[in-house]
């Protein structure tokens, strides 16, 4: 029984979707934020390693938080 390693992007984007819930923050918004469609937030929660830094950080600009306080929720 082995440690499982869990993606950066996975971790990244379960981030973003635990930050979501905390602020009860819906998925169009959400999607607003990254600037990608509502379709993408679903081909991201099958397998995130398709976000890109550009999205994470037009995600952390539009909420105004930084990267370390994303990863300390």
């Amino acid at each position: 029984m082995g440690k499982e390693n869990i993606s950066l992007y996975k971790k990244v984007w379960c981030r973003i979707r635990y930050w979501q819930s905390l602020y009860d923050i819906s998925d169009s918004t959400l999607a607003e934020y990254l600037n990608v469609c509502e379709r993408t937030l679903r081909d991201y929660d099958k397998n995130a390693k398709n976000i890109t830094l550009e999205k994470v950080n037009n995600f952390l600009d539009s909420c105004n938080i930084g990267f370390d306080d994303l990863m300390d929720i």
